[in-house]
């Protein structure tokens, strides 16, 4: 408490949530890195798990941020970041919603950087009026996060989802027992790797379009887990198949324990979200 950091101080180390919504059950942890263990430092990934939008358009949404390991105040701007974004995407929802439909990737990426460019602008706002009552100034760059958001309709016979992303981490789909990027039609993937980062640096949210099918699991996380499944660690990335590819979605203790699983060489903070949903 004494470091004059109180969000530092009552950060947990770690947290854990879930959800059964119609035929989507989501599990979803958020784990402080050993490297910070070892330092004494917050764990500086947050996460969002949530549904927007009236009943006709409502939509699960979820989030993971990653704050840059070098910004002072990186903890702040993700956990803020992360549930500030929902509350200014709730508010084009049916908009998001009728593009989804539509399946209108521009016009998505025009709602999604509308609602995280009016977060940003919130936040800089308040964290500019509070610097002005400590010793340091306000700086964008001590604030620096990334963000992901997966949007998934709640109406079953809607089968696209949207992922909206700025910077490291993005979204993966465990298909008959693999990992993959994403859907096998969008030849970029689904995985940012651009050094970009909110509140500052960033040029626009990107928006990508993805297809599901019952049964496929839908993972998205911050790079302490989506690094070493895109460098392709065979034991780490067959340890997670097979333990969530299975008839029955796990416990909350188990999917916690899961998540935890070893990946040699990484340390940082690790977020995880994912959703299964139900055949009919």
């Amino acid at each position: 408490m004494r470091d004059a950091d109180e969000s530092a101080a009552f950060s947990p180390a770690v947290l854990l949530d879930g959800a059964l919504i119609g035929r989507l059950t989501v599990r979803a942890a958020s784990v402080r890195g050993d490297s910070h263990n070892w330092e004494g430092s917050c764990r500086q990934d947050a996460m969002t798990v949530t549904r927007i939008g009236p009943p006709d358009a409502e939509m699960l949404l979820l989030a993971v941020a990653d704050g840059v390991g070098s910004a002072v105040y990186s903890h702040v701007g993700s956990y803020q970041f992360s549930r500030l974004a929902a509350v200014f995407l709730d508010r084009e929802a049916e908009n998001i919603h009728a593009a989804v439909c539509a399946r209108d990737e521009n016009e998505l990426r025009v709602l999604a950087t509308k609602a995280v460019a009016g977060a940003a602008a919130e936040l800089r706002s308040g964290w500019a009026r509070t610097a002005q009552h400590k010793p340091r100034p306000y700086a964008d760059q001590d604030y620096a996060t990334t963000l992901h958001v997966l949007l998934i309709p709640t109406d079953p016979r809607i089968r696209d989802r949207v992922l909206c992303s700025v910077g490291d981490g993005g979204l993966f789909v465990l298909r008959e027992g693999r990992w993959e990027h994403g859907d096998p039609d969008d030849g970029e993937g689904l995985l940012d790797t651009r050094t970009e980062a909110l509140p500052h640096a960033y040029r626009s949210v990107k928006a990508t379009l993805l297809r599901t099918v019952p049964g496929e699991v839908l993972l998205l996380g911050t790079d302490g887990i989506t690094n070493p499944l895109t460098q392709k660690d065979p034991e780490f990335a067959r340890s997670l198949a097979e333990a969530w590819d299975g008839p029955e979605v796990p416990s909350l203790s188990d999917f916690l324990w899961q998540a935890q699983t070893r990946a040699k060489s990484y340390d940082d903070d690790r977020t995880v979200i994912c959703v299964w949903e139900e055949q009919a």
